[in-house]
């Protein structure tokens, strides 16, 4: 028995040393001889170890390495002000804030006199029934937590605050919240994810979830939300199968309950161009839903062929309200002013106008785009939607038009400065990406999303829980609006509604370079 156990403990140590050190050898001689990368030549082994580090590099970063407000493109604190109150339900912080008061950056202005709750245009019914989770205990290494039912006020808008958009068309749109979901298509995100989201935007009440260009699926219609149907110049949903526009189509898609409103996309902020989806992305369903053929990479054109100059986009805009008779609106990433001037201009002498302009910041994201457009192409939000606002209210239009501001809106205090600064409503699309399980991995364009939400492969999908994450998505729409009231009363305001640019400060570099000039001659 001795002699046995013996010939064993032999063999373990030579499978543990002999066999990883022949295979070290092997791939010394396979590196030593290859071309391609200079490093692995010369240094094999090191090498390996270097490309190991590399590609495990953003993780490290990310966990480990990056504090709490430098991570792009969310940081880990914009992360976290997503998280909790989506699965929490809680936006409370201690001590104190982490902000750099000495930056230049935008500010609510208080007044002396707040109002108090009982005076805000708040409409607290119908009640939600949501599930919200409570931490019990939590250590180093574990959390013990429950979630348990709770019964929450939807925070709408009082009646006399409500939006109409499209008041003078046959069927306008009523809004009771301000805050909705900005376009994300089918195929972009998962069935799951897309179901999600429906349900949890539905059960919250008083928002919208645009279907982004990829047009109508089923999942979008799983919950009881108002959907704003986006045509993007690829004219997914309602297009013929050589590609033109199909009125018929469209009567269909305007017949739905649900749609309440159709939005041309003329661009996007990440990218000021038409959509992109990997062919391992287009399954016979996403397919079937866009009229395209499936398992083919696809890419929608630039614009669309129907028009070439705003004269032809308001003619657009006119067939399809006219066809669907429900409000119809574009969406637009502000960069030339002239072009929105030239805009403004034309609806006034016309008398065509969209009911709504969406106006999409250069900070927003994207399943899929070129460097070179996500980082440079098109105004940021806080630029673009004063430029997009001055240029309605020299019209004398603005009151014909409203407008959806995005990029990058995802807290109460950064939508109360795009409503204060000219926007009606806002949207919101990757933070709802992070209510139903997105880590920000930034693999959205690969069909490889680890959690299941940016991708159409069962497999991943499958870690996404969609009774779960729905209640998320409620908990998130709910309490951001709650937010937004707390800045409205400390504003001595009514309503979110009324926030206007007199109520925002913006501390400037003047302010820092007037205190190095009083430390330097002290």
């Amino acid at each position: 028995m001795a002699d046995i156990a013996a010939v064993i403990l032999l063999t373990i140590v030579l499978v543990i040393l002999i066999i990883p050190g022949i295979l070290m050898f092997l791939g010394f001689l396979v590196d030593r001889s290859q071309k391609r990368h200079a490093v692995l030549r010369n240094y094999p082994l090191i090498g390996r170890v270097r490309y190991f580090l590399e590609s495990i590099g953003p993780e490290l970063r990310q966990y480990l390495f990056t504090d709490d407000d430098t991570g792009k493109p969310f940081s880990r604190k914009d992360y976290l002000n997503v998280v909790m109150p989506a699965k929490y339900k809680k936006r409370l912080e201690g001590f104190g804030s982490k902000r750099d008061f000495d930056q230049p950056g935008y500010y609510i202005k208080n007044t002396m006199f707040p109002r108090l709750t009982e005076e805000l245009s708040i409409d607290h019914e119908p009640k939600v029934d949501t599930r919200v989770y409570h931490i019990d205990k939590e250590n180093l290494f574990s959390r013990k937590e429950h979630r348990e039912k709770q019964q929450v006020s939807p925070y709408l808008l009082g009646q006399k605050h409500e939006i109409v958009i499209g008041p003078k068309t046959k069927n306008p749109f009523h809004v009771r919240g301000l805050i909705g979901m900005s376009g994300m298509s089918f195929g972009a995100l998962g069935e799951r994810a897309i179901t999600a989201l429906s349900i949890g935007l539905g059960r919250a009440g008083g928002t919208w979830m645009n279907t982004g260009e990829g047009g109508l699926s089923s999942y979008h219609l799983k919950g009881d939300v108002d959907l704003v149907m986006q045509i993007g110049p690829g004219l997914y949903g309602v297009r013929t199968p050589k590609g033109d526009m199909s009125w018929e189509e469209l009567k269909k898609k305007a017949a739905i309950d649900q749609i309440k409103a159709f939005e041309l996309k003329l661009a996007q902020g990440a990218k000021t161009r038409g959509g992109h989806l990997e062919a391992e992305k287009v399954t016979e369903e996403i397919a079937r839903d866009r009229g395209i053929v499936p398992f083919q990479s696809n890419d929608s054109p630039n614009r669309f062929h129907q028009f070439s100059d705003v004269h032809g986009l308001l003619d657009f805009v006119e067939q399809i309200r006219d066809v669907t008779e429900k409000p119809v609106g574009i969406k637009i990433v502000v960069g030339q002013e002239s072009d929105v001037q030239q805009l403004a201009e034309a609806i006034k002498e016309t008398g065509k106008k969209p009911d709504f302009i969406s106006v999409d910041g250069g900070e927003g994201g994207t399943g899929a785009t070129f460097q070179e457009l996500t980082d440079s192409v098109g105004l940021p939000i806080k630029s673009a939607i004063p430029i997009l606002h001055q240029a309605l209210l020299q019209a004398g239009i603005r009151d014909q038009v409203r407008i959806i501001a995005s990029g990058k809106l995802f807290t109460p205090d950064r939508i109360a400065f795009a409503l204060a600064l000219g926007a009606d409503l806002v949207q919101v699309s990757r933070a709802f990406m992070i209510t139903t399980g997105c880590i920000m991995a930034q693999v959205c364009h690969t069909n490889h999303c680890p959690v299941g939400v940016a991708t159409t492969d069962p497999k991943l999908q499958r870690g996404l829980d969609i009774e779960e994450k729905s209640y998320r998505v409620t908990n998130y729409v709910i309490s951001i609006r709650e937010g937004l009231f707390n800045i409205t009363a400390a504003a001595g305001l009514e309503s979110p509604t009324q926030l206007r640019e007199k109520h925002v400060a913006y501390k400037d570099l003047y302010d820092v370079v007037y205190e190095n000039h009083l430390m330097t001659n002290k």
